[in-house]
Order: structure tokens, then sequence, then C-alpha cells
């Protein structure tokens, strides 16, 4: 699927051709529909990553367009637009499935950030709340270990704590413990990536603003843990909170309340709230950078999620099922793959994990000219085997080497990370070290890189 593609759909020419331009100016893959009729034909012929759709349309309306797009393609967020008076028909759709409404009329900036965290957010198909594990491909031992802890703590008030490597599924766990939850299963999921903002900007999202909070703040917002009322939140890269905000998380995980930024009124919260990281917040404890009383609040049901290097008998499931995916998305046909190719696949590293995988298998199904994939249809990173990374088999790290200009790092814990740091300094090279177009290739927030690039030790000034 093309990440930045977004159909835009207003049955108003004017409106239309405005947000065409806004879109294209902030370089997005735009098309248009005049009506949700015609937004169903594009969707039948074409992926799209983001729809963002009027409410008031003639026949088939913003929120039939919604539900059509839930069931048909759960993959895609859907942004709804609205005028002011519709506003709590607004929120109603966003617990209904919408990733988020806007009001009219719109505002370049309102309208970047919010596409921007729509296209930075995965949304797993939720294909039956009868099976909350639908989608979840694995046969490994230690994730199904995982999936009996979830049946377990899945109709408790728990907070969860999901610690794994970047692109080991915690977005997929996360809603199968929503799904798994019979009292919250029928609300809003509601997820924010903590790491894609600055502090002012994730305080309002987290908590809503009132009018005249803060320069933009033109009008009343709830903040995602109202939407998620009766819910789940999922708080991904909790470790990006700043101390300020850990007091205020504190606050909600203990007490169940909080106040819109720039209101006194108290709100109580009934979610459940599913904390994501992809460090080790143990560790972040001990070295003072995360509050001790938080991680012990958000640490009360802790999983670890496997990163796919110890998942070796879930590949050959996994390459399948994605080019399945891949194949019913772009509308394109692949009846196999070569030997050759499959054997890189099944001993390449997986620095990226799943989300790696995922992202390689559906490149190879939109280049192969043919109906079999095959090596010249992957990744040169991955066909440069083994110096683009450890064998399933090998220890990680053994075949990783790193440029002497780069401060290397030591110890058993830093060489786990080798495969990552010789992807991320592969791609910058590749792009002659423009960060930018580094994070579109990766498949992650530029914030995550520039966080990614100071962990492992990657120089940058010089270049």
């Amino acid at each position: 699927m093309e990440r930045n593609r977004i159909l835009v759909v207003d049955d108003d020419p004017l409106i239309r051709g405005s947000l065409y331009e806004m879109l294209r100016n902030q370089r997005f893959d735009v098309e248009m529909a005049s009506d949700g009729t015609e937004a169903m034909n594009h969707l039948k012929r074409h992926p799209f990553r983001l729809v963002l759709t009027d409410w008031k349309m003639p026949e088939v309306d913003g929120i039939s367009l919604l539900n059509h797009i839930r069931h048909k393609y759960p993959d895609i967020n859907v942004v709804l637009i609205t005028g002011f008076g519709n506003i709590n028909s607004a929120v109603e759709a966003i617990r209904q499935g919408a990733f988020d409404y806007l009001t009219k009329p719109i505002q370049p900036e309102e309208l970047e950030a919010t596409i921007q965290r729509a296209l930075s957010q995965y949304i797993a198909p939720v294909e039956s709340i009868e099976d909350p594990f639908v989608g979840i491909v694995s046969q490994d031992i230690s994730m199904q270990q995982l999936f009996g802890m979830i049946r377990q703590v899945a109709n408790t008030s728990a907070t969860v704590l999901l610690e794994g490597e970047s692109g080991t599924g915690k977005r997929v766990i996360a809603q199968a413990i929503h799904r798994a939850d019979v009292k919250r299963r029928h609300h809003a999921f509601v997820e924010i990536s903590c790491g894609a903002l600055p502090e002012t900007l994730l305080e309002s999202e987290l908590f809503g603003h009132v009018r005249g909070a803060f320069t933009g703040a033109i009008r009343d917002k709830q903040g995602r843990f109202e939407l998620a009322e009766g819910g789940t939140v999922l708080l991904d890269e909790i470790d990006a909170f700043t101390p300020a905000l850990q007091v205020k998380l504190l606050r909600v995980i203990q007490e169940r309340l909080f106040e819109r930024v720039g209101d006194t009124r108290t709100v109580r919260a009934d979610v459940r709230i599913i904390a994501a990281t992809n460090r080790t917040l143990a560790e972040l404890v001990q070295q003072g950078r995360f509050r001790e009383d938080l991680y012990y609040r958000l640490n009360v049901i802790a999983m670890r999620l496997p990163p796919l290097r110890e998942r070796r008998a879930d590949l050959p499931l996994l390459i399948q099922h994605f080019i399945d995916r891949s194949c019913r998305s772009i509308g394109k046909t692949i009846t196999g793959i070569t030997d050759d190719a499959r054997r890189i696949l099944t001993e390449y590293g997986w620095p990226g994990n799943v989300r790696q995988l995922e992202n390689v298998i559906e490149r190879a199904v939109i280049l192969a000219p043919r109906a079999t994939i095959d090596t010249e249809d992957l990744p040169e990173e991955l066909r440069q085997t083994p110096t683009s990374g450890p064998t399933m088999d090998s220890p990680i790290g053994s075949e990783a080497r790193a440029p002497e200009t780069d401060t290397m790092p030591v110890g058993l814990k830093d060489a786990l990370r080798l495969p990552e740091r010789d992807l991320i300094l592969k791609v910058l090279a590749d792009v002659r070290w423009s960060r930018s177009e580094a994070a579109k290739r990766l498949g992650i927030h530029r914030s995550t890189l520039y966080h990614k690039i100071r962990k492992l030790g990657i120089q940058t000034s010089s270049r």
C-alpha cells in the first residue's frame, strides 16, 4: 500500500480543490472523489493509507463511508470533516472507528498535523471480535504463551506494559488485548505515538484542551483519554514522556482523573491503559530518566514481545501471510516464491522485525514482473548476505561491521543492537544522510530515527 496516498471525498468542488492543493503542497499523493459512491470505486481500484471525507454528502454520507471502510478496508484510517455544530456526532464517529475529525474552516497546520499522526499509526485489521487473535500469525511457543497471558488478564482492569524491539507487533498485541476484553471491546481503541509529538502537543492530544488555552486553540478539543471512554488507550513510545507528563499520567493511573489543558474542571477516565516501548524502562529508571513509581504502576502486567530472530518457525507462515495480504491490497496475483528468494528471507536477521518483513514482502509483490517472487525483487541489503545482516542461525552481530568513523558499541547488549545499527547506517548512506528520507525508507517517524541514532552512537554531525 502506498504509505502517503490519501483519498479526499467531498461533494463541494471548492473545498475538494482546496484540500487537494493543501495536501499536494505537503507532498502527499492525493486522489479525489465527489461523493461516497465514487470513493468506494476508488477504493476498489487503488490502495490508500488514509481517507479524508466530508460528513454531510448526498446518498452515501461520511459515516456510511466510514462503516464501509472499517468493514472492507480495516487498514485504512479515516478522518472526518464536519461543521462546528456536528462535533458531538464526529466524536461518536471516532468511537465507531474514525481516527479523528477536523472542523471547518480547516487550518493547513492542523490538517498536516492530523494527517501525519494518522499516517504514522498502523491499525491492525479487526475482522472478528470473537477471535481476539485474528490476523496474528504465529505458531511459536513464546507467542502462544503470550496469547495465554492475554486471555488471563483481558477481563481485568490491569494496566499492561508491552516491551519489545521496534516492529515486533506491540500495537497488534495491544489490539488483541482490547478485543479479548468482553467489557471494553465494544468501545473505542485509541492509540497515540508519544514519541512523534512535542510535549505541549502531546499533552493536548492526551488530555484535550479548551479554547484559548494556547495559541492555535481555536476550539475545545477532547483528548484521547476522553475519546477512549469505556475502551482502551495505547500509549506507544511511553519512554518519550517528559517528567512533567509522567506526573500527570501517574495521576490518571492512580486516580483515573485529569484536566484538559487550560481548564480547571476535573474529568474522570474509565479506560484501560496499555503502554508500549522499544526500550527497557527498568534501565531508564536506574538512569533517573523515568519515574520509579510510574514504572511500577505501568508494570502491573508486563509482556515481552520476542524479536523475529527468536521466532524462526514463524517465518514461512509470515512470508505467505504478507504475500496474500499484499496481493489483496494491490490487486495482484503472486503464485509462489523461488527457493533462492525464500532462503534469503529465512536466513536474514530481520533487525526491523515483523514490520520490516511486511514492508519487504509488499515491495516484492509490487515489483515482481512475474507471478513468482525472485531474488531480484528483494532489496539489495537482503541479497548482500551475509554482510547485510546476520543469519537466523548465527550469533546476532557476528557479521555486522560499522564504519571506523563511528563509535563502535561494546558489550553483549550493544552487540544485539548491531544489526539495527548497520541497517540504519546503510539507509543513511543510500540517501546521502538525509534523516527525513531515511525515516521514510525505514517506515518510522523522524523522531524515532533521531532517538535511535543517539541510542546507537551513530555520528552524523560531520556528514
